[in-house]
């Protein structure tokens, strides 16, 4: 697939390269984002189909879709999630064994598998609710264009797109969005403002903002910088946030924030050869503690900022309450309509 075929190339700009390299599969999975799937065999193809069928609403509205099926448990189970989440924030972790405890049957429809993998985006179902998971990868993921590495929880202008793109599928099927943060901003510098993130990020966040269907969002680790309000932040009033008690968000981290208040000075006393002073290094750590205090989940709940503070092994309890009373949700009649059914 491609404008032109590698003869055609060839003989425009004199660059011999093959067809499969030029615009095989895994170059437009990989590289370039032009495609969303990538299938082994016709058997394998038809079986896609049907799953995209099954993830279709079951109605011309859609906006109850998926409420009464099945639910199944997840891979693994929930208690699981103590051995996965490091207890310092800045370690690294895998994403996905997370999502193994928190989906049905741990399965996840991967959309875009193969591009920016430094953001999960997906079809899923917690107990049978049909929804679309975003979810930031931790680690550290290879360029397959061969630059530098690039560091999950960050949003670079490929995940930004492909985010962009999978809320706007999801909200065009009225499926429910599930946001789990794990996110420390937006990529900067001279790379990635001339990829075009401001672009990228601007049509993440509209995407974002203006999807209509019910956003819930679940802070695992981290939400700071514009990640955070990219990922349907306190700010853009999404339906319930939740958060686990090792949450922390805020606009910045402690340290990067005496980076950001002091750097000018530290670097003048480093080029003196000095150190700080004990009237400086005593307002840095002041401002250390102040970012720490701020950034706990519970300083979040307690202004409003968080709806709950859950147990992870209370997680998928949470999200179906959420998903069901947003789904169900027709407007001032809230109490008359949904608790029955719910404490039915």
């Amino acid at each position: 697939m491609g404008l032109g075929g590698a003869n055609l190339v060839k003989g425009a700009t004199g660059q011999t390269i093959d067809n499969e390299t030029l615009g095989g599969a895994r170059a437009h999975n990989e590289l370039s984002g032009v495609a969303h799937y990538r299938i082994k065999n016709d058997e394998e193809c038809i079986a896609k189909i049907r799953e995209f069928i099954s993830e279709l609403p079951a109605t011309n509205a859609g906006s109850n879709q998926g409420l009464k099926a099945e639910g199944s448990e997840p891979k693994t189970p929930e208690e699981k999630i103590y051995e996965i989440i490091p207890e310092d924030h800045r370690q690294p972790y895998n994403m996905r064994e997370l999502l193994d405890c928190l989906l049905d049957e741990g399965h996840l429809d991967e959309f875009q598998a193969d591009y920016a993998k430094e953001m999960i985006t997906g079809h899923a179902r917690i107990r049978g609710i049909q929804v679309g998971v975003i979810a930031n990868a931790r680690g550290m993921f290879r360029d397959p264009l061969g630059g530098s590495p690039k560091f999950g929880g960050i949003i670079y202008t490929e995940s930004a797109e492909k985010v962009a793109y999978f809320i706007e599928t999801c909200n065009r099927h009225k499926t429910p969005l599930v946001f789990i943060q794990d996110v420390s901003g937006f990529m900067v510098g001279a790379q990635a403002e001339h990829s075009g993130i401001i672009r990228a990020g601007a049509r993440f966040v509209e995407a974002m903002a203006t999807a209509t269907v019910p956003k819930i969002v679940l802070t695992v680790n981290h939400a700071s910088g514009a990640g955070y309000y990219a990922m349907a932040g306190q700010g853009f009033d999404p339906d319930f946030i939740f958060s686990w008690p090792s949450g922390r968000m805020g606009v910045m981290e402690g340290e990067s924030a005496v980076q950001a208040v002091f750097g000018s000075q530290l670097e003048k006393l480093k080029a003196k050869g000095e150190e700080p002073g004990e009237k400086l290094e005593a307002e840095m750590e002041q401002v250390r503690a102040t970012y720490d205090r701020d950034l706990d989940a519970k300083y979040a709940a307690a202004r409003g900022f968080v709806d709950a503070v859950i147990a992870p092994n209370e997680t998928r309890d949470a999200l179906e309450l959420a998903l069901r009373v947003s789904l169900n949700y027709s407007g001032p009649h809230l109490g008359q309509f949904v608790l029955p059914q719910m404490l039915a």
